[in-house]
């Protein structure tokens, strides 16, 4: 059986696990955690440096809080994750010792693995800790976190740490062991064990529910954080939690996700997959064309119209005549700034206005075509 090579030759690979692969009705599965953890391991003391994304804290915290199922309201679930992040920690801690390995807990928002001023001090703590023979076990800040807790985010947050750490890989690990071309529960589905970029996806119509298997929410957020990754250049192995061993030894279990592009800045990748606009753009057709043919900055004379309130340093959508999202990019203006300005070339608002005008609605470093 030839093995992987992605795999074999990986000297850095972040694991993703999710909360039903490591709990069974409110409560960790020793066993399941073991499994997990024994692979891990194995790996580690080989001398591959191993970053864990574990979710897990929120489910762990349900029956020591004598709730049955998860709580829909933010505080609950809140509480439940401060409850359960120091029983998970304290699992993996056991395990991990049997082995001679100690473990260290980094709680992460998404900004601090895209945010400038956050992500250098987040590498910092990641290399040391690898450097000092630790493996870090990653979960979102889920006790303070607003916005974070739905289904799927570590899986966004996996790919990101990934980029964050410069891993040669991603491992994500689901209930189904593999990405399949239809529902797995029925006869007839195969299992794709390559994906090398998104024309092998189209035809799986991910994120619709059906027929095509792949509509739940939690596929769906592993595929686009194979998508993250592999646009950065990381190849991404997506098996079940069951497969992990053979999965880290290079076996040709589950799907293999082909890296599509290279290692891109963070902030790029965080515009592309982890923000939504905070306004719009309306671009004339002359302004589409520099933008996403010539790759220039976009100026005050290509936009013919202004949406939405945001403030400059905000994630806004650059849109065609035609009403599609071209673009993604951090505005430089106020939105009320932005309407005396517009069909206005930069040199005459110099003219007028003074120097500080002389400049780019979004400029072309922080801009992604989406």
């Amino acid at each position: 059986m030839k093995r992987r090579a992605e795999v074999v030759d990986a000297a850095r690979i972040v694991v993703k696990v999710g909360s039903s692969s490591l709990t069974q009705r409110g409560r960790i599965d020793l066993e399941r955690l073991r499994l997990l953890v024994d692979a891990v391991a194995a790996r580690r003391v080989e001398g591959t440096e191993v970053v864990l994304v574990s979710s897990g804290a929120i489910a762990a915290g349900l029956a020591p809080m004598g709730l049955r199922s998860r709580p829909r309201d933010l505080a609950t679930q809140q509480a439940a994750a401060s409850v359960g992040q120091g029983l998970l920690m304290a699992r993996y801690s056991d395990a991990f010792a049997a082995h001679g390995l100690r473990v260290g807990q980094v709680l992460l928002t998404v900004d601090d693995v895209t945010r400038r001023s956050h992500y250098r001090n987040a590498y910092r703590t990641f290399a040391r800790l690898l450097e000092l023979g630790v493996v870090p076990i990653v979960n979102e800040n889920d006790t303070v976190a607003t916005t974070e807790i739905r289904f799927g985010d570590n899986d966004r947050l996996a790919a990101l740490t990934s980029h964050l750490v410069h891993t040669d890989l991603l491992v994500l690990l689901s209930d189904v062991d593999g990405l399949y071309d239809g529902d797995p529960r029925k006869p007839g589905t195969t299992m794709l064990t390559d994906v090398r970029g998104p024309a092998d996806l189209a035809r799986l119509k991910i994120g619709r529910t059906g027929s095509s298997g792949v509509g739940t929410g939690g596929m769906q957020t592993k595929v686009e954080a194979a998508a993250i990754a592999t646009e950065a250049g990381i190849p991404v192995v997506l098996t079940s939690a069951g497969h992990v061993g053979e999965a880290l030894r290079g076996d040709p279990v589950g799907t293999l996700f082909h890296p599509t592009g290279r290692r891109r800045k963070t902030r790029l990748l965080w515009l592309a997959h982890a923000t939504s606009g905070q306004g719009r753009l309306q671009l004339d057709e002359g302004a589409v064309r520099a933008v996403t043919e010539r790759r220039t900055s976009l100026l005050p004379a290509g936009i013919s119209g202004v949406e939405g309130t945001f403030s400059a340093g905000d994630p806004v959508d650059l849109v065609s005549p035609a009403g599609v999202v071209i673009a993604r990019g951090l505005v430089n203006y106020d939105a009320a700034e932005l309407p005396e300005l517009l069909g206005r070339s930069t040199r005459d608002l110099a003219r007028e206005l003074g120097a500080a005008y002389e400049r780019e609605v979004v400029h072309r470093d922080d801009l992604v075509l989406l």
